[in-house]
């Protein structure tokens, strides 16, 4: 029996445990655990609450989640409740899906002034992660400033820019419903360093913003290149950019509420004493598809910023960190002695759900290919015997169903949950 431990519950982690299962049938057996109560990773935490189709993903790892081989092992925080080093005395293979949920920064003076947050805890608030429930950020200024040219910016302009109606169906958390609808907001700034052939925005993200009720997307018409070049762009590029060039055509704001594209503009400070008061932008030009300063500068007003650049992993004790990448050191997904990474954690934070989905595969070859006999560890059982020892308090996949049971039942009207944010809500729901 081979025994496999994999640390993260999210699309990496239980693409993992399914290739796994396909690889060897009922002679493995895999522990998933989570630091949190509750699995699913930035499915439950990080996809936008009114992306509910993306979400319906989840349905595919609980297929392998109830699997008698399967046991998901949540409440448990690696490097602080054991070791990665006493895992591999335990397992035959340890495997990190830890993803990277920490906020590139942004390297500019002013970034630590109130009022400015990452993406990770500003998307994290209004999806009710437990660590970022009680962020309260201010929306009762007149612009906010979103830095970044990927979906993950436009999710945010798009949640800052949503009436109440149109969240019906998302499951979006209370608080950040209750925040947003007292909102004062007119003017929602978009920077990208770069230009509009160069986003990172796909189209359904684009599209998005031009079907919102009180919000109208606006582009510059000369931050536009000839048309004629958009030809050597991919498919899906041609047709963010299409949109781009639709929004620039909305001279006329008729509605309360602005998304202004400021491309070829580059954040060189926040400004502020007590808290955010500006962000002073340099005009950029690409040069070789770099984009440099030009030396022209100007500032915005704003009471809110939300930096979306990128995202790092989260340096675990006793594994190699590749401190510029910002990701677990590897080499294609090998660690260390059956140590490995996946997801996010080895490759950075690029692709989408789906190419999760392959590289659990290719890393579960990786392990059979180093593994080819059973290294007869004690798995599960030594974990349990671990576990009571020092009274970790674990909640297991049949408990995570019966705080799924109470997030259902608390529903408001429309939507399909409203989520626990305390983690002590979650254990007594469990129980």
């Amino acid at each position: 029996m081979r025994h496999i431990a994999i640390i993260g519950s999210g699309p990496a982690g239980y693409y993992t445990a399914e290739a796994a299962l396909k690889q060897w049938g009922d002679d493995v057996r895999i522990d998933v655990f989570d630091r949190l109560p509750v699995p699913y990773g930035l499915i439950r935490t990080g996809v936008a609450p009114d992306h509910q189709t993306i979400k319906k993903v989840a349905m595919r790892y609980e297929k392998t989640a109830l699997t008698d081989n399967v046991r998901f092992v949540g409440n448990i925080s690696i490097g602080t409740d054991i070791e990665i080093a006493q895992l591999q005395s335990l397992y035959d293979a340890v495997v990190l899906a830890t993803g990277a949920p920490r906020d590139r920064a942004l390297g500019i003076e002013g970034e630590d002034l109130p009022g400015v947050h990452g993406s990770a805890e500003f998307v994290g608030w209004y999806n009710g992660h437990p660590q970022f429930a009680g962020l309260a950020p201010d929306l009762g200024a007149e612009t906010a400033v979103v830095i970044g040219n990927g979906n993950v910016a436009l999710d945010i302009a798009r949640i800052l820019a949503k009436t109440a109606r149109e969240f019906a169906g998302s499951d979006i958390v209370a608080h950040a419903l209750d925040g947003l609808n007292a909102s004062r907001l007119r003017r929602i700034v978009v920077l990208g360093r770069r230009g509009p052939h160069q986003i990172a925005m796909t189209p359904k993200e684009l599209g998005e913003l031009g079907e919102l009720e009180r919000a109208v997307p606006i582009v510059e018409p000369g931050d536009l290149p000839p048309e004629s070049e958009d030809e050597a762009l991919d498919p899906g590029q041609r047709k963010s950019v299409a949109l781009l060039r639709q929004f620039a055509q909305n001279r006329v704001r008729d509605k309360p509420l602005a998304i202004e594209f400021d491309f070829f503009a580059s954040p060189v400070r926040i400004v502020g004493e007590d808290r955010v008061r500006s962000v002073t932008v340099e005009r950029t030009r690409l040069d070789d598809g770099r984009p440099v300063g030009t030396g022209e500068s100007y500032d915005i007003p704003c009471g809110l910023v939300v930096s979306a650049i990128g995202y790092r992993s989260v340096p675990i004790p006793g594994v190699p960190f590749d401190e510029k990448q910002g990701r677990i050191a590897n080499d294609d997904g090998r660690v260390g002695d059956r140590l490995y990474c996946v997801g996010w954690a080895r490759r950075g934070p690029t692709g989408t759900i789906g190419t999760n989905k392959p590289d659990g595969f290719a890393i579960v070859e990786k392990i059979a290919a180093d593994m080819p006999d059973a290294a007869g560890k004690r798995g599960r059982e030594g974990f349990d015997a671990l576990a009571a020892e020092r009274g970790l308090d674990i909640v297991t996949f049949r408990d995570w169903k019966r705080i799924e049971e109470a997030e259902t039942g608390a529903a408001r009207d429309g939507a399909p949950r409203e989520k626990f944010t305390d983690i002590e809500a979650m254990i007594r729901a469990r129980d």
